[in-house]
């Protein structure tokens, strides 16, 4: 079965002494054999072989080509990245280029010259490593809109690419979350990261302002508009003119003004309170919110065709708690920043602290993280930050529900150890590997192979 040959390799062939003078002459590649659809899926699962080489006739249709057809698309289905060989009989030709269109990365005619079949796999699995790496690269690459954003975690950095990939698009973006996610850093990067950069960021809370003076905030007002409106001002939407208006929790915008802004959304021409001109505005609007929108949408709290508008596109922003190695790697960031404004520039942070940090729920996210450090940096009486200085309460972590797969339960959980442990050594490389009692030499292993920086 497998060895330590090299990449893997599957074979797929009803016919056992073809099937074993294939495998003879791939002999420098690490094979597995399947004789039918049935054990060729099973393969794939187990072995995620980088290359398949394959014949369209198998059980029960071996004079046909239903069934290689069939196995064909599951496989690439199952696994897109897999270079699939199919090898056809002299006159299969209309079979072979129908197999390519559906995806397959090359075909042979039977009988197969071995040298060509060896040239064409070694071709694919060539094109399967550079590909990997590539993918692996793409995920280490740390998005410019991360700029004002620490984390390692695989969803954030979805975000944080999802982010980017609409920066330029224009289109309104809704960023839902808990309080203290970081959704206004997320806002900050996408007008960073578009073409829009030049101009101003502005952020208005709709919650925090009081609903008499919102739309005068908003929209601004004229002279004389009403008592004290001494001089014409402009809104937070004209003064954003050219750049990015953020409107935070914008589940608390009163009716009245969710239609003036849907109109606003629908014409780009706002009118300022006690004015009769229509004023166009160019700017890109990102609203947050904590809220349910579409909950709020079924009990005609929020505009149904107002929430439409705004949710061009949608990002979901996980809370700490579900952030893998990040409570430990932000921890470590306010510690410095709050030692370093302190003048105490060697604190840091216990192994019992980082234990509860890491056990902790975190109902407030990063605001509630930065703010406990704050009060521990300054409690703190020795060179260290203590579990007792941190103020936490013991809790007790739930076991998530599990995938079934073993080889994906074993690549997850030694990816959340790995990550657990360059978080809390705070990228030590050296004492990660000694809390996860393997050589740093195995630990860059592991690294490379899971696609972690």
């Amino acid at each position: 079965m497998s060895s330590d040959k090299g990449p893997q390799l599957l074979i797929v062939e009803d016919d056992l002494a073809l099937q074993k003078q294939i495998k003879w002459s791939l002999d420098q590649f690490a094979s597995v054999t399947a004789d039918d659809c049935e054990t060729a899926l099973v393969q794939l699962r187990r072995h995620a072989p980088a290359v398949v080489t394959m014949d369209l006739g198998l059980p029960p249709d071996a004079d046909g080509t239903s069934e290689g057809f069939k196995l064909l698309d599951q496989m690439l289905a199952a696994a897109p990245d897999t270079k699939v060989i199919v090898l056809t009989g002299q006159n299969g030709q209309a079979n072979a280029l129908k197999a390519v269109a559906m995806g397959a990365y090359d075909f042979l005619a039977k009988p197969f010259e071995p040298e060509m079949l060896n040239l064409t796999v070694e071709r694919a699995f060539r094109l399967h490593e550079l590909q990997t790496e590539n993918a692996r690269l793409q995920s280490m690459r740390q998005p410019d809109t991360l700029a004002g954003l620490i984390t390692r975690d695989p969803e954030v950095l979805r975000v944080c690419r999802t982010i980017e990939k609409v920066a330029n698009s224009g289109a309104t973006v809704m960023l839902l979350g808990e309080s203290g996610t970081g959704k206004e850093v997320l806002a900050r990067g996408l007008h960073q990261s578009s073409n829009r950069k030049a101009g101003r960021f502005v952020a208005i809370n709709c919650a925090a302002i009081p609903e008499n003076l919102l739309e005068s905030e908003l929209f601004g007002y004229e002279k004389g508009a009403f008592t004290g409106a001494a001089k014409t001002t402009l809104g937070k939407i004209e003064t954003a003119n050219g750049g990015t208006l953020m409107l935070d929790e914008i589940g608390d915008l009163p009716m009245p003004l969710q239609a003036k802004l849907l109109r606003f959304l629908q014409e780009r021409v706002i009118e300022r309170v006690g004015g009769r001109q229509e004023i166009p505005v160019d700017v890109r609007i990102v609203c947050a919110t904590h809220q349910d929108l579409k909950q709020l949408t079924t009990e005609a709290r929020f505009r149904e065709d107002l929430y439409y508008r705004l949710a061009e596109i949608v990002v979901n922003i996980p809370p700490l708690r579900q952030r893998v190695g990040d409570a430990a790697l932000l921890a470590h960031a306010f510690t410095k920043r709050f030692a370093q404004e302190q003048n105490r520039r060697n604190l840091s942070l216990s192994d019992d602290a980082l234990r509860a940090i890491e056990a902790h729920s975190w109902p407030g996210n990063i605001r509630e993280l930065e703010n406990c450090i704050k009060r521990a940096t300054i409690m703190a009486e020795g060179s260290q930050v203590t579990s007792d200085d941190l103020g936490l309460p013991a809790t007790l972590e739930s076991a998530a529900e599990q995938s079934l797969d073993l080889r994906a339960v074993r690549d997850e959980a030694e990816r959340k150890a790995v990550i657990a442990a360059v978080a809390r050594s705070n990228g030590n490389l050296l004492r990660a590997a000694e809390l996860l009692g393997i050589s740093r030499p195995t630990l860059y292993d592991l690294m490379h192979r899971l696609g972690l920086k």
